[in-house]
């Protein structure tokens, strides 16, 4: 008779990572998707924050770099990642780019941030149909 084991948690598992269900409610395109997984794969868990080059990010996810770096603003417009550039001081003392710098802004955040867009959309929407209800019940007389 075999034991049966117990489900595996979060803490247990190895070479896991938890991924946000809420990134799917977002309609992302698949191929951000993935460059957000890859970024939080690689992610520090303390900082929330990685630095791999679109180079690295195209070649291990099978995209070309410009796609990669369409999906990182892309990432970017929907507040789910912060970008800054780096710069990298070579052995003869010139400065060079660096890679990127990514961090990961918490999902609680981008709902809130998401949720509050909304909310203003809707407001002004409101504002709008009370205007042109106000419009259409007292037209401007001839002067």
């Amino acid at each position: 008779m075999s034991k049966a084991r117990p489900p595996m948690g979060w803490e247990r598992a190895k070479n896991c990572f938890p991924v946000p269900n809420e990134l799917l409610q977002l309609n992302l395109p698949a191929g951000a998707v993935a460059v957000y997984i890859y970024l939080l794969c690689h992610a520090d868990r303390r900082t929330n924050r990685c630095h791999p080059s679109e180079a690295t990010m195209a070649k291990v996810l099978h995209l070309s770099r410009n796609t990669v770096a369409k999906h990182v603003r892309l990432l970017e417009e929907y507040g789910l990642i912060i970008t800054e550039r780096t710069q990298v001081q070579m052995k003869n003392g010139i400065r060079k780019n660096g890679n990127l710098r990514y961090t990961i802004v918490p999902m609680y955040d981008v709902l809130e941030q998401r949720y509050q867009r909304q909310m203003a959309e809707l407001e002004r929407q409101q504002v709008q149909q009370k205007l042109a209800a106000q419009v259409a019940e007292a037209p401007c007389s001839p002067l």
